[in-house]
């Protein structure tokens, strides 16, 4: 979250010592497991996707297989999350929203930058099976839409094409399909190998510290509340936010 960004460790663990209050032990346990199973080894590029449901499964898919960012090129249909598909995947993920003109060149010079592979999903001749990936690198999956797949730019930018394998008459998948089976078999590979694909322990105090906020109705209210008692600059994000209900409030006074 944008709020956390200016924040030392020091005061990403006092943020998260005092929400956990709010918290049930259950939901904090599960954000261990999580977390532990994160990854930004993988991440999944989608250029403009304009099917919301089928957009929306990808991002299901991508948190249920632990992946933690997701780049959405939208300069042509504007992405909208679907609460009813996505069923509340979404909130836990980091989606990098590239909105202006040219917005494919950026994201991947990015992506490069910082050191992953992109790889196109395509049929187009010269493509390699997703079971032939190299997972020792860190890898960017790129999906297009359904009618046309990725554009000629996408394809020009491609480090590797890759697909996944079929017997049929019907050479395609529906997109969300596609994006499950290529995770599934990467991070099912990634998990079992030898390769550092977990989050740092900075990463890992970050996305605590933000699902801490996310996982309690008063969250973001909490949040302020405890900016402004340790005197900290309150962040624009929050500036606006709804103010903590007396009782929350009262409820943290006995509890202090």
């Amino acid at each position: 979250m944008d709020i956390l960004n200016a924040l030392t460790t020091t005061q990403k663990q006092q943020l998260i010592a005092y929400l956990q209050e709010h918290v049930t032990d259950h939901k904090q346990r599960l954000m261990d497991e999580v977390l532990a199973a994160r990854t930004r080894h993988i991440t999944v590029v989608l250029e403009n996707i304009f099917q919301p449901n089928n957009a929306n499964a990808v991002l299901r898919s991508c948190e249920c297989f632990g992946l933690q960012d997701v780049h959405i090129i939208e300069d042509l249909y504007e992405f909208r999350i679907k609460r009813d598909v996505v069923r509340g995947g979404a909130k836990w993920l980091t989606l990098h929203h590239y909105q202006e003109k040219g917005s494919l060149r950026h994201c991947v010079n990015q992506l490069k930058q910082a050191g992953y592979v992109i790889a196109a999903t395509t049929l187009r001749p010269g493509a390699v099976s997703i079971r032939d990936l190299d997972i020792g690198q860190k890898i960017a999956l790129c999906f297009g839409t359904e009618r046309d797949g990725l554009t000629e730019e996408a394809h020009e930018l491609a480090d590797i094409f890759v697909k996944v394998p079929m017997n049929g008459f019907t050479q395609s998948f529906n997109i969300s399909v596609s994006a499950a089976l290529c995770l599934y078999e990467l991070t099912g590979r990634l998990r079992q190998s030898q390769v550092n694909w977990q989050l740092t322990e900075a990463e890992q105090l970050a996305l605590r510290a933000g699902w801490m906020i996310k996982s309690t109705k008063y969250g973001r209210p909490l949040t302020r509340h405890f900016f402004e008692k340790q005197g900290w600059p309150i962040p624009e994000e929050l500036a606006w936010d709804e103010i903590l209900p007396e009782r929350v409030l009262r409820d943290r006074e006995e509890q202090e």
